[in-house]
């Protein structure tokens, strides 16, 4: 499950990249790929 643990972290950096703003949009973007290396981490999403 590790690709689509990436894919979907892709997905929300993408939406995050259009949809915010400024130091915001770089917050989010940290937090999904901390959130996405704790899943792969722990073996996925499953």
């Amino acid at each position: 499950m590790s690709i689509a643990t990436i894919v979907i972290a892709l997905i929300l950096i993408v939406i995050a990249w259009k949809v915010l703003m400024g130091v915001v949009k770089f917050g989010a973007i940290a937090v999904i790929l901390l959130v996405a290396v704790y899943f792969l981490a722990n073996g996925g999403l499953g």
